[in-house]
């Protein structure tokens, strides 16, 4: 470097210290500026002023081979991943959705089939089939924002944390521990946040198991006459979301930290993913399924007929037992593996074509 006063020396992986003689440790850079010109023309990697006197740091390199693609692309992507995951999966979700609804015993296939195709339990396999797609509009106008907010606020959310109380995760649970901790904490922040989106979910569900309380009327005229009542059951919905995105994101994040070794987690492959993925969604739907099923039947019940969920509650342990709280699960887990990967795959899959199409 042509400077004998300056000794280059390595201080980590993608940082060196310049160690600097007292007679140039100034508040700034030594008056020789040609000196850190010369340093940074032997380096691919960019200097910066460390808040120390006497160091200068080398910026993290840039990821060779990697763009970061649109936002517009993402949302795209995301969504068009929601809407294809709908129209596979939700005769499924309608199946799970009316089997935790039902408040009576299954004694035999007959009665199986009267509560899984209601009015349609005698009609033909391919309207048996079509009816389980009912509340569809509701349930894309939910699904593809769900996925939105959920998988693009959960990043935002984690990098909050880290900004600003990453040391704090990583004193109290140790630095791996820590790191999958605050990706459980920012999930459930963002799912307690998502009851937002409620009125189109409680929608979806009286069209899939109460179609009766529609009446006729359309989703404008409903939304009029209910107003804030649509977010019926919104605190059971944050209870049931909370630990439920905390077990989903965290779950995962374990998986990858713990079972797969990975320091970047978004450098699983896709193998490792869908482990992630199933372990994730198969603990966030344990966690959940008691107040899922008194989510479902606050928000199924007629709009002009209420019921709480303490009294839900009530009355499932009077009449049904304990066993009434995990109504739906076996369904529901069925299908959550399948779907995530799904999912993922489709979304990893479009948003960069999507990418390209756009530029």
């Amino acid at each position: 470097l042509n400077h004998s006063s300056l000794s280059l020396s390595t201080y980590s992986s993608n940082c060196f210290v310049i160690s600097v003689p007292p007679t140039l440790t100034t508040d700034r850079p030594p008056e020789s500026a040609h000196s850190l010109d010369q340093l940074e023309s032997h380096c691919s990697i960019p200097l910066r002023l460390s808040k120390s006197k006497s160091i200068f740091k080398m910026s993290p390199p840039v990821a060779s081979g990697q763009e970061r693609e649109s936002n517009t692309a993402r949302l795209l992507g995301s969504g068009s991943a929601g809407i294809a995951e709908l129209a596979v999966f939700h005769p499924v979700d309608t199946i799970a959705k009316r089997l935790m609804s039902n408040q009576t015993k299954i004694a035999g296939i007959d009665q199986l089939n009267q509560v899984i195709f209601k009015d349609k339990a005698t009609a033909p396999a391919g309207r048996k089939f079509f009816s389980l797609f009912p509340g569809l509009g509701y349930a894309a106008g939910y699904k593809v924002l769900q996925r939105i907010y959920k998988y693009g606020g959960q990043p935002v959310a984690r990098d909050f944390l880290a900004k600003n109380y990453g040391e704090d995760f990583e004193r109290a649970f140790g630095k791996k521990t820590g790191k999958a901790i605050m990706h459980s904490t920012a999930g459930s922040l963002i799912g307690i946040g998502e009851i937002v989106l409620l009125p189109l979910d409680v929608l979806k569900i009286k069209r899939q198991t109460n179609p009766e309380a529609f009446r006729g009327r359309g989703v404008f005229r409903i939304v009029a006459d209910e107003g804030f009542g649509l977010y019926r059951g919104w605190g059971w919905t944050a209870a049931r979301n909370a630990p439920g995105s905390f077990a989903l994101f965290g779950g995962s994040a374990f998986t990858k930290e713990y079972l797969f070794k990975l320091e970047d987690y978004n450098k699983a492959s896709w193998f490792q993913n869908f482990i992630a993925s199933i372990a994730g969604a198969s603990a966030s739907l344990v966690v959940s399924a008691p107040l899922d099923v008194i989510k479902t039947r606050i928000q199924n019940r007629n709009f002009e007929n209420p019921e709480s969920g303490f009294r839900i509650i009530s009355n499932m342990m009077k009449n049904e037992g304990a066993t009434a709280f995990f109504k739906g699960l076996v369904p529901k887990l069925l299908m959550t593996g399948p779907k995530l990967v799904f999912s993922f795959w489709l979304a990893q899959t479009l948003i960069p074509a999507f990418d390209g199409m756009l530029k």
